[in-house]
């Protein structure tokens, strides 16, 4: 579907938009967008690749006209810009307003405005019962992507959304910070040592787009079923991996901070389809006929749950490593390649 196609990536600079390029830029896709506001990272990426397929945008999503520009002739849009630091947002979180919720309706206004074809919102599982100002704006996030997808003509711009949990050693991740760490013998900081995270790699992470891409309807939201494992077998995972007896301080929770994430919620479990490697939610179309919300109710809540990194498959010391030594970044930190 991609062939000849022209092709956006919203802070394409990042951990997914570097994954995304590695996986198309050797295929017949026709041109890369990559928009963002860092022109020390679009430098680095430009050197690096050095790919006459790719075109860099210095922009923000804050700003309209400027997205609109850039969209002009674009395809499919990758929307992966946003802030994601939990502790960033807690402090500044009308930021996180700016960007991850106007910035998101500025890229879907000037996608449909440009008649693109397709677009996928990358979402968080902190955007399922948000503590956080950061889970809260994606949340929003993906409420103004479905009520603009309601509204959406048969052929109009197609608009969803995928959700997913900590994806390893992305930037500013917790295994980069470890591995920094040990290597210059610093004590490791672990907030609680029971708090369960999802464990999904980068590739993971854009197989999950282009599963959405490919089969997305209306205000779809897309999940990859992923394991979890503690924070602490994570610590104990990539201390034996090092080597290492490096002293782990347990600190406490941070700003915003959840013992466990959620992927799907239970309200959302009652209308998702198991896809087997994903769960597809798809839209309430509903409208504002209130008769139906007094008169048409759902099956039973209390049956069901939501599906969280405490319930799902959960991976012990041994798998944690097995799994870490599949990234290529944790294997070129312990010199393995």
């Amino acid at each position: 579907m991609f062939k000849d196609k022209v092709l956006m990536i919203t802070g394409g600079t990042g951990s997914f938009g570097n994954t995304v390029l590695k996986r198309f830029l050797n295929t017949n896709v026709k041109e890369i967008i990559v928009f963002s506001r860092d022109e020390k990272k679009q430098e680095d990426m430009r050197i690096a690749l050095a790919n006459p397929k790719l075109k860099f945008v210095i922009g923000d999503t804050r700003d309209y006209e400027t997205l609109y520009r850039a969209m002009d002739g674009v395809d499919y849009v990758f929307h992966a810009a946003a802030l994601k630091q939990v502790p960033s947002c807690e402090f500044y979180p009308m930021e996180a307003v700016k960007t991850n919720v106007y910035g998101t309706e500025n890229v879907l206004n000037a996608a449909i405005d440009r008649n693109v074809k397709r677009l996928v919102l990358l979402s968080t599982d902190k955007a399922v019962y948000p503590i956080n100002a950061m889970g809260i704006s994606k949340a929003m996030a993906e409420k103004v992507l479905i009520a603009k997808a309601r509204r959406q003509k048969p052929n109009g711009t197609i608009m969803c959304a995928t959700r997913y949990g900590n994806v390893m050693a992305s930037r500013g991740s917790v295994i980069p910070l470890f591995l920094e760490k040990i290597k210059n013998n610093k004590p490791l900081t672990i907030t609680d040592p029971h708090m369960t995270r999802f464990l999904m790699s980068l590739e993971d992470s854009v197989d999950l787009v282009l599963h959405a891409f490919e089969n997305g309807q209306q205000g779809d939201i897309f999940v990859q079923k992923a394991p979890a494992c503690t924070i602490n077998d994570l610590t104990e995972a990539i201390k034996q991996l090092c080597k290492s007896d490096t002293e782990a301080k347990i600190i406490g929770t941070r700003h915003g901070e959840k013992l466990y994430e959620s992927l799907v919620s239970r309200e959302e479990m009652v209308k998702a389809e198991d896809m087997g490697r994903y769960y597809r939610i798809p839209a309430d179309n509903r409208d504002l006929n209130y008769d139906k919300y007094i008169t048409t109710g759902q099956v039973d809540l209390n049956e069901l749950d939501d599906y969280t990194s405490h319930n799902t498959e959960r991976l012990n010391v041994e798998q944690v490593m097995e799994l870490l030594l599949t990234l290529k970044y944790v294997r070129k930190e312990l010199g393995m390649e």
